[in-house]
């Protein structure tokens, strides 16, 4: 059994802990409904976790809950959970050794980020940046020549895994940090850069959200704070402090929902431990990595606005997508965050670029969509969607040491929530 059959297998399997709290997630379904007005209004009034749109239909994450709330509308849908499934077994997989394979789980990232620094004295070194609310660190890897000091140096930082669900993401970055490491000596480019830049790698932001993800649920998209319904989880991605709870369409104020803000802007240690370490460097750039639909975005997110570097951003993201696009042929789309993909409040991006004003950019990492993997990247891919990845990182790295920061936009005010909800589209939660 591969790790995208016992991650659907996951999804569908009863938790039964007693007294822990633990929600239970038996006949979830992966369900589709037809694409029409009076669905898509249902989906963006119910945030429903919507995962992508094929041939007309759209296909959502059901729980028995999300289904009885679905027929009492009167909308008819068809069970879909099957047509997920893997066509077969990977003969030769890790499992064996790991839970999920070429995949880190907490753990096993923590020991690799430590490898690095123990195999790289003077290159590496690991910073815990903040805990999570179980209590699970909060890992920051630098590579940087004379890595023990604060040289004042342009700073680039890529972030992982602020969604659970999305594991590839923290492959990414980690795998960064690595090849930096690892090609220092070898390639004067890299050696220009890691002496030129202090480059940070934060692959996992949710550690609790991840390992949940891994131990019980595939599925799992927040964080682990228990809300006061009885409910868990924090959309860390939309409890930033810009443009938090701006409207209801790009975050909701609704625990059950998986784009529930929380009670305030960072009132989860994950984002209030990035918050204080992004704030303590000299970051020029930020990627924040995500999953699913081969996208690179820049702000704004919480409204389809352009914001003062927009131009700069254009010019950016076209030659990062260029370079993506030559390793493996993949297409990666561009373009504004709010208008691209959907609206967002409260996320990264948007925060980091009001607050510094560096580029702040989002990559949604492949499948383009739901049928190509979606959440469920293949082992096998990790090297792939790296590999593409790779020239566009190293481009932002010099990018970085180029333009200088210019910080906030002048007058940039943090608006309140005043505007109406707005419809999102039916596009995939991610």
């Amino acid at each position: 059994m591969n790790i995208n059959q016992i991650a659907l297998a996951t999804a569908l399997i009863l938790l039964t802990v007693p007294g822990s709290g633990v929600q239970s997630f038996d006949k979830t379904e992966i369900i589709s409904l037809p694409k029409t007005a009076a669905v898509l209004e249902a989906a963006a009034r119910l945030h429903l976790d919507l995962l992508s749109e094929r041939d007309g239909r759209i296909f959502v994450v059901a729980p028995p809950d999300i289904r009885r709330i679905i027929e009492a509308e009167g909308l008819a849908y068809l069970l879909e959970t099957e047509r997920f499934a893997p066509a077969a077994a990977e003969a030769d997989s890790p499992l064996l050794s790991s839970p999920i394979g070429d995949y880190h789980t907490h753990q096993e990232l923590e020991d690799d980020l430590y490898a690095l620094e123990a195999g790289y004295p003077g290159l590496a070194k690991v910073v815990t940046i903040g805990y999570s609310l179980e209590n699970r660190t909060i890992l920051a890897l630098k590579v940087s020549d004379n890595v023990e000091a604060d040289e004042g140096e342009p700073g680039a930082i890529f972030l992982g895994c602020h969604h659970a669900r999305e594991w590839i993401s923290v492959e990414v970055p980690f795998l960064f940090g690595k090849h930096l490491l690892e090609h220092y000596t070898s390639d004067p480019e890299v050696r220009r850069l890691v002496d030129s830049a202090e480059i940070w790698v934060v692959p996992m932001v949710n550690p609790d959200g991840h390992d949940f993800s891994v131990r019980v649920y595939r599925y799992w998209r927040k964080n682990r704070r228990q809300n006061s319904n009885g409910t868990f989880g924090v959309d860390p991605n939309r409890n930033y402090g810009f443009a938090w709870g701006f409207d209801n369409t790009g975050s909701s104020p609704n625990p059950n929902s998986d784009v529930y803000r929380g009670t305030a802007a960072f009132s989860e240690p994950e984002t209030a431990a990035v918050r204080d370490f992004v704030l303590s460097r000299n970051f020029g750039s930020m990627v924040s990595y995500h999953s699913f639909s081969q996208l690179i975005m820049y702000p704004w997110a919480y409204a389809d606005i352009a914001s003062a570097r927009e131009a700069e951003f254009i010019d950016l993201t076209a030659r990062m997508a260029e370079l993506m696009a030559a390793v493996n042929g993949r297409v990666y789309g561009t373009g504004r965050s709010g208008e691209t993909l959907y609206v967002v409040n409260g996320d990264t991006g948007d925060w980091a670029y009001a607050e510094t004003g560096m580029a702040s950019l989002c990559i949604e990492l492949p499948p383009l969509e739901t049928y190509q993997g979606a959440f469920f990247n293949a082992e096998a891919d990790i090297a792939g969607i790296f590999a593409e990845n790779l020239p566009a990182m190293l481009y932002l790295v010099d990018w970085t040491l180029t333009h200088p920061n210019p910080g906030p936009e002048p007058g940039l005010v943090n608006p309140r929530p005043l505007r109406p909800e707005r419809k999102r589209g039916p596009g995939p939660i991610r």
